[in-house]
Order: C-alpha cells, then structure tokens, then sequence
C-alpha cells in the first residue's frame, strides 16, 4: 500500500519507509509504505489491515474506512543476491495495490524490527531514489503504478509509457489465486 498526503504547495507527499538493516532480505533498502505475504486463506485487505498496524502503526478504523483497492500489477522477477537464497530463479509475482490518503496529522510509526524509520518525500525525491536503485526492485514497481494512476507518468511524457504498462501487467500463464 503506498500511504500519501497532499500538501497545498508540495502536492502529493508518500510516506517512505527504510527497511532495516538486519532484514534477512533487501536490507536498508526502501520499501512500500505497507506490505507483506498473504497467509494462506487470507483475504488480501485482511493481510493489508494487519500489516498496516504491525509495520506502520496505523490504525485499524482508518485503514478499513480509507484504503482503496487499485488492481493488482503481476510481473517475473530474476532474484540477485539482495533476495537471500538462490540467485538466477525466475520469481513470478502478483501484488494487490491498494492506496491510502492520510490526513496530514496521521504520522506511520515503526511497530516491529522491520522498519527503521519514515519519511515524507514529494513525487520528485522518490523518483530520485528510484532512479538511484534505492528501492527494493518490487517496491519501485508498485510506485510506478501509483505514478501511472496518479498522472505522473503519461505517454507525454515516457517514450516507453506502453511497454512499462506491458511489463507490470503480465498474463502468467498458472493460477495466481
């Protein structure tokens, strides 16, 4: 889940945590607001609401009432070193995007070791992040979409607008569900 306020001069600002350092996998890199696995037989929003309160310290009541579904992006990964275990393996992936407005005076917290801290940053200083590889590789994909639907990635101004939709949006051909 990417969680952002808007500031009336700054626009949109997204809450970035760093992962910590002792993480087993991707550690101190920067991570979606809120994320995790789904348990087996856990309804995705389920997985969503806990890990909210378990890695953001955000409550309960506003999660439910305020985080929007946005689809899903589903892509194939090569694993590096950065992922622990076997390298080299193609890693198929679907993630469920969701995303959460804040109210300004609602600030994600660390609740657990997974999380060092957070920062607010504008459009601009996570696409340099990004662009630094700053960010766990699974993480930036689901920024870019939050760009996409949020307007600030277009055909206008992204020669290769079409084949970034293509690539977060592939047909894997075995059951997801």
């Amino acid at each position: 889940m990417t969680v952002y306020t808007k500031d009336e001069k700054k626009g949109i600002m997204i809450w970035v945590p760093r992962r910590a350092r002792t993480k087993q996998t991707y550690p101190g890199m920067l991570d979606n607001t809120v994320g995790g696995g789904i348990a087996t037989g856990e309804p995705p929003f389920e997985s969503l609401v806990r890990e909210a309160m378990e890695e953001a310290s955000l409550p309960e009541d506003i999660v439910r009432r305020d985080a929007k579904s946005c689809g899903c992006i589903t892509y194939t990964y090569v694993r590096d070193e950065r992922a622990g275990g076997e390298t080299g393996l193609l890693q198929p992936e679907c993630e469920y995007v969701y995303d959460l407005r804040l109210d300004p005076s609602v600030i994600p917290k660390p609740c657990d070791s997974e999380v060092e801290d957070f920062r607010l940053w504008s459009v601009d200083e996570v696409k340099e992040a990004m662009s630094n590889g700053e960010f766990k590789p699974n993480c930036a994909l689901v920024l870019i979409d939050f760009f996409i639907r949020h307007g600030f990635l277009t055909p206008e101004n992204e020669k290769d607008y079409l084949e970034i939709l293509a690539r977060i949006h592939r047909r894997h051909e075995f059951p997801t569900v």
